[in-house]
């Protein structure tokens, strides 16, 4: 992949804009880490990066749209993308960067010690960010018969199902002794 490294102290005093269209930024992250999406419409990101005392301002969009599972019945879930944001990014100084946490949320790396951007990471986070907690496919979504594993949606299965939670039995038992 690409790498999508912007010198923090190169950039003018009003900023640069950069438009990335590239989709391995999003491909090799989910493909690495094994996520069931694709990408139906291009992702976009335009991004302004402008220089601050600390860092850097990041403002920026991304747009495109991806396919997910639904969380109900698994069936595809068409996801768009548009999100705007505005993301400040500290320069960490430069001797802790070697023993930096795998975990750090920083996208500044040092290249020859100097401040560089990570632009695809920043994407990627946004990326991430943008994607819904639990997609579905409709709003209206049956979802799967717990018995079966038959999609609802597409039929009622003849199913017997208790419509009782069984974790709920100790409660029901106390309150019929009342």
């Amino acid at each position: 992949m690409r790498k999508y490294l912007v010198s923090i102290n190169d950039l003018p005093p009003d900023g640069k804009e950069f438009t990335l269209e590239d989709q391995e930024i999003w491909l090799a992250p989910l493909k690495e880490f094994h996520m069931d999406c694709r990408i139906e419409k291009p992702l976009v990101a335009r991004l302004t990066v402008m220089p601050a005392e600390d860092g850097c301002l990041v403002r920026g969009s991304l747009t495109g749209e991806v396919v997910v599972p639904c969380n109900r019945c698994a069936e595809d879930a068409a996801v768009a993308i548009d999100t705007r944001f505005d993301e400040f990014e500290d320069i960490p100084p430069e001797e802790n960067t070697a023993g930096a946490a795998p975990d750090d949320a920083s996208h500044v790396v040092y290249d020859r010690h100097a401040p560089m951007l990570d632009l695809a990471a920043v994407c990627w986070e946004q990326f991430m960010l943008s994607l819904p907690v639990a997609p579905l496919c409709k709003e209206e979504c049956k979802g799967l018969c717990p018995v079966c594993g038959a999609n609802l949606n597409e039929g009622e299965c003849g199913c017997e199902r208790e419509h009782d939670d069984p974790r709920m039995a100790p409660l029901r038992d106390l309150a019929r002794r009342q």
